[in-house]
């Protein structure tokens, strides 16, 4: 009798306590980044992990793949068509291959601030339903689960302190292999060149160029302030991120399931919002602090101003005028 209520014991705890034992998820899930920590990503992606988890009690168990480990986001993309991998965190930049119109995102000043970014792209808005409509169009095998803010691109120059729209004029502008980006600095009086990141560094260096846009991260990270040492907190883009699930693996979970994966993934994007805030805002102070650059705060109604119009050619250029409404209509 005692070994038969030792063993109902045990047998109850297991049930109880399986999920952390690692005995009781019916679905085993992998999640892509592309980052590295720390960055905003991978604090969503444990966000996400954590309340999915815990939320279904267990059903459901996430294995997060942070720093491109399952490659970087095309090919990933491809193997969530085959649902080989379950779910993604990432930039809607990396995902224009298959979503041309998310390049919508790259306009300069298209969010005044993370605020009307998330009134513009969160949950129930106009946005949120196009881009859902067009994963369904483009018969992408993905479900969006949610849209968010993950950082500010910023402007960094070698020559001098940028106040004024003034001062940029003339700038050899280093911009990537984008037709967007290039029109957006060349209405803004700089002299557009083209230069592969990888040689950037260099191409300042030696004067190719004389300025560059990019994320203070990326900025950061790639030593940039080396050759640049000017930070000019232009805030032309905020990046729009993306999660999104495989449509495989989403017909696969029950609809209790679907939406604790879908709460999970709006909060995250709230969270991506505060935790890219944060360390915008301690790079910026360590940028000053510890490797003496000089950062100023230009009048960005100048850049605003100029940039308005060109938003509007940009669109009918590039045929983004339905998801710029889609936008625009949610403001």
């Amino acid at each position: 009798m005692r070994r038969y209520s030792i063993t109902v014991a045990a047998t109850l705890i297991i049930l109880a306590f399986g999920s952390s034992l690692g005995y009781a998820a019916e679905y085993n899930l992998r999640l892509h980044t592309l980052v590295k920590s720390p960055h905003p990503y991978n604090d969503m992606a444990e966000f996400v992990k954590s309340e999915v988890e815990s939320k279904s009690k267990g059903r459901v168990s996430i294995k997060i793949f942070p720093a491109a480990s399952l490659g970087k986001d095309p090919a990933v993309i491809g193997e969530m068509q085959l649902g080989t991998i379950d779910l993604m965190i990432s930039s809607t930049n990396n995902a224009v291959k298959h979503v041309p119109e998310y390049q919508v995102f790259s306009m300069p000043y298209l969010f005044k601030d993370f605020g009307a970014l998330m009134s513009a792209v969160g949950p129930g808005t106009k946005a949120e339903d196009y881009f859902k409509s067009v994963y369904k169009k483009r018969n992408l095998g993905l479900e969006l689960l949610a849209l968010g803010g993950s950082g500010t691109r910023n402007l960094s120059n070698a020559k001098k302190p940028v106040m004024t729209l003034a001062d940029i004029k003339g700038f050899k502008m280093r911009t990537p292999p984008s037709p967007m980006i290039a029109k957006t600095w060349k209405a803004l009086g700089t002299l557009p060149v083209t230069i592969a990141w990888s040689e950037l560094y260099a191409g300042i260096q030696t004067g190719v160029a004389d300025a560059l846009e990019s994320s203070i991260p990326g900025y950061k990270g790639s030593k940039l302030y080396e050759v640049a040492p000017v930070l000019s907190l232009t805030g032309h883009t905020i990046q729009v991120n993306h999660i999104s699930m495989s449509s495989k693996t989403w017909a696969k979970l029950p609809p209790d399931l679907q939406k604790v994966v879908v709460d999970a993934s709006v909060a995250a994007s709230k969270l991506g919002i505060k935790k890219a805030q944060d360390y915008e805002s301690a790079f910026v102070s360590e940028l000053e602090k510890n490797f003496k650059v000089k950062v100023t705060r230009p009048n960005k109604a100048e850049f605003v101003a100029v940039l308005a119009p060109v938003q509007k050619i940009l669109a009918e250029e590039l045929k983004l005028t339905e998801p710029l409404a889609a936008v625009r209509g949610a403001n």
